[in-house]
């Protein structure tokens, strides 16, 4: 009887916590890193490690590994998973590597549409640093023949991570920017695409990863307010709006994201295909929990 297949996450966060749990149930083992919160990986179905801390057992992990899931983002505008484990990855025998981008790499195109081959033109600091690491992860794989895929997040949302709270506390802000759109993607979705990536890998692929519905964001905290049954928080305008930087670096880009390749090449069907659909799940689950 072969041995379970076995994918090591470095950076173990809120989308490996979704993939997890499937990757188990399809009879897979996982190892996950956490920095300081064992439980929380070992809650998802995975086995944890500290790292920093355990870099040698990591290493024997990666050795193998059947397949290798990056979501660590920069620190300090390096990549501390190819700091770390450049050559364990380079030796390892996984069939499967992916690294979590963001579509940030696109940068501001006033609204228009972007797909994976769009010119990469980051407006913000993690945009840059975040095609730093594209193209250095993308060198380690021609150097070494490595099986690398890019995902290329829009803006995660979920359980947890959703307006809801804010809303109901009276904390949320509606900034309206006329023009400005947002892509968004369910991190139920984040999980089925890279299940369906795992199982049928295309090396060198790079895939965007959203829903079909991009969207202005007082339009989405208005309908979230509106399934609440509250009243919506009142329109601010953006550009006299009182707001951090790094709040207002979040409007720095518009843009609409095309995703048709994880449908075409992975089979996708998106299980939250617009804010709509994945608010009302989000709410439901609430109700079902208590």
């Amino acid at each position: 009887m072969s041995a379970a297949p076995h994918l090591v996450v470095l950076g173990h966060g809120y989308s490996a916590g979704y993939l997890t749990p499937l990757l188990v149930a399809q009879g897979w083992t996982v190892t996950g890193t956490t920095r300081d919160d064992p439980a929380r990986i070992k809650a998802t179905g995975a086995q944890p490690r500290r790292w920093p801390g355990d870099e040698d057992a990591l290493r024997t992990r990666i050795a193998r590994a059947d397949a290798i899931l990056v979501s660590a983002g920069p620190d300090a505008g390096e990549c501390p998973a190819l700091r770390d484990f450049a050559a364990a990855i380079a030796a390892s025998p996984a069939r499967w590597l992916g690294y979590l981008s963001t579509t940030g790499v696109y940068g501001d195109r006033q609204g228009g549409w972007v797909d994976e081959d769009s010119p990469l033109t980051p407006a913000t600091r993690r945009g840059h640093d975040r095609v730093a690491a594209e193209t250095a992860w993308q060198a380690l794989a021609a150097a070494h023949g490595l099986p690398l895929h890019i995902f290329r997040l829009a803006g995660i949302y979920g359980p947890g991570r959703g307006p809801f709270a804010k809303v109901r506390a009276g904390t949320a802000r509606r900034i309206v920017k006329p023009g400005q759109v947002f892509s968004r993607i369910h991190v139920q979705d984040i999980a089925q695409v890279l299940a369906a990536s795992i199982a049928r890998p295309f090396p060198g692929a790079i895939y965007n990863v959203c829903d079909d519905d991009p969207a202005p964001p007082e339009e989405v905290l208005e309908h979230a307010a509106t399934l609440l049954g509250l009243r919506p928080p009142p329109p601010e305008d953006f550009a006299t709006a009182e707001m951090t930087p790094m709040a207002r670096s979040f409007y720095a880009e518009s843009k609409r994201v095309a995703n048709d390749r994880i449908k075409r090449e992975l089979g996708v069907r998106l299980i939250h295909p617009d804010y709509r659909s994945g608010l009302a799940a989000m709410l439901a689950a609430e109700a079902a929990t208590g």
